[in-house]
């Protein structure tokens, strides 16, 4: 099935609390998730960045149903469903803002419900939206360590990691949407990532959904989950 007719399905069925996906596909975030109760990561709080209407976080929670949660979304069209998912878990949160570096307004592309860029630069057809950082909603909701932060931002990364920099001491996993690609003229593609997080003391465990784009099947993009570096997986260099 083509990415974007894929894509279309999903969030249509995501409405009604359902996912097409490829049972035999060991690179879903379903048999990651499963690969990571081999390496188990202490989690009391996620936050789930890009949250659209919460389907992330609702497959998360099978693993971690006592967690407290947090969803950060921009795109105000997710907003009944998210206060509608808020509703039914109590642990729930969440907050329609871009996250950032800074706290106040910025520029954000609303045409995609499951896109969205933010810009501090100018550009036709973009809305401003509020903004926030994870460390200030970490604060204010008083939510308890250690953190599983998930980014789906779109090459806005780097602002927001600069903006949960309090966070990111405290953060037992990290996943976030890398690419192949530059989408904007300050985003980091996907080994630019991997080599900004080592010297944050993060390294890659896992990769979860690769996607190809659709003119040529090169690889556009994939999500990356990361552990802290200190953990003892990464002492061991051998294979078996």
């Amino acid at each position: 099935m083509l990415p974007k007719l894929k894509g279309f399905v999903n969030y249509t069925l995501g409405k009604f609390g359902y996912q097409l996906k490829n049972l035999n596909n060991t690179l879903t975030l379903e048999a990651s998730l499963h690969r990571l109760a081999k390496r188990p990561a202490a989690v009391q709080t996620v936050i789930d960045v890009g949250a659209s209407d919460g389907r992330w976080s609702n497959v998360v929670r099978r693993v971690y149903p006592d967690a407290f949660y947090l969803l950060i979304e921009a795109n105000a069209v997710h907003e009944a469903k998210l206060q509608s998912y808020q509703q039914l878990h109590p642990k729930v949160n969440y907050v329609l803002a871009a996250a950032g570096n800074k706290e106040g307004e910025i520029l954000f592309d609303n045409s995609d419900p499951l896109g969205g860029i933010a810009t501090d630069e100018p550009k036709a057809g973009y809305i401003s939206v509020p903004m926030t950082t994870v460390d200030a909603q970490v604060q204010s909701k008083q939510l308890p360590p250690p953190y599983f932060l998930k980014l789906d931002t779109h090459g806005f990364e780097v602002p927001i990691l600069e903006g949960a920099a309090q966070t990111l001491q405290n953060t037992s996993l990290l996943l976030i949407e890398t690419y192949n690609f530059q989408l904007t003229p300050t985003s980091l593609r996907f080994h630019e990532m991997c080599s900004y997080l080592d010297a944050r003391g993060f390294r890659p465990v896992d990769i979860i959904d690769p996607l190809h784009r659709n003119r040529d099947s090169v690889l556009w993009q994939f999500d990356v989950l990361f552990m802290q570096s200190s953990r003892p997986e990464f002492q061991d260099n051998h294979y078996n």
